[in-house]
């Protein structure tokens, strides 16, 4: 089984809207995304899963097919600082890729001279929580009510990782693709 982290094609739009449709939880990732056929997938790919200087959105493969994201944004160098986030389709969760991809983004991401990452999850979604964890990102404080969903607000644990901070000990890292 072939794992790697790639830029998001237009391609992927079967694949985006598989994940969307066997993984009811997703919805909060894209809230007002309207993906009902490969056209507005396509469109989605094109706007939010970008490529660029200030956002990179790697789609996570396995065997081929786009099973997860795992981007940065608002990435600045000034600084040397981005905002990191993820997500995984159900059928791919409970192996490890989410961990996995997220430290082989950060390590690319060191070593481009971005200095910290950060990211934050909703309090009650321990699974991402452990994923954070996992790849090195200690917990730095709640934000409270931070986000919206409809009419529901959550509060925000928010997560980082300092390049100088000790890598996490994983198996292997991807291949980053840029």
């Amino acid at each position: 089984m072939a794992v790697d982290l790639r830029p998001w094609s237009v391609h992927d739009a079967p694949a985006l809207l598989l994940a969307r449709r066997t993984t009811p939880d997703l919805d909060t990732q894209f809230p007002d995304a309207d993906l009902r056929d490969e056209a507005q997938a396509r469109e989605h790919i094109s706007r939010f899963l970008g490529f660029g200087d200030r956002a990179k959105n790697w789609a996570l493969v396995d065997d081929g097919v786009a099973v997860g994201n795992v981007g940065l944004t608002a990435i600045e160098f000034r600084h040397g600082t981005a905002w990191a986030s993820y997500w995984l389709t159900r059928g791919a969760r409970g192996r490890g890729l989410a961990t996995t991809a997220l430290a082989s983004v950060s390590s690319w991401a060191f070593g481009v001279g971005l200095f910290r990452l950060e990211l934050g999850h909703r309090v009650n979604n321990p699974a991402s929580c452990r994923v954070a964890t996992a790849a090195g990102f200690a917990a730095e404080g709640i934000e409270r009510q931070k986000l919206r969903y409809g009419v529901e607000r959550f509060d925000v644990e928010t997560h980082a990782r300092l390049a100088t901070d000790p890598a996490p000990v994983l198996p292997a890292l991807l291949q980053v693709s840029v």
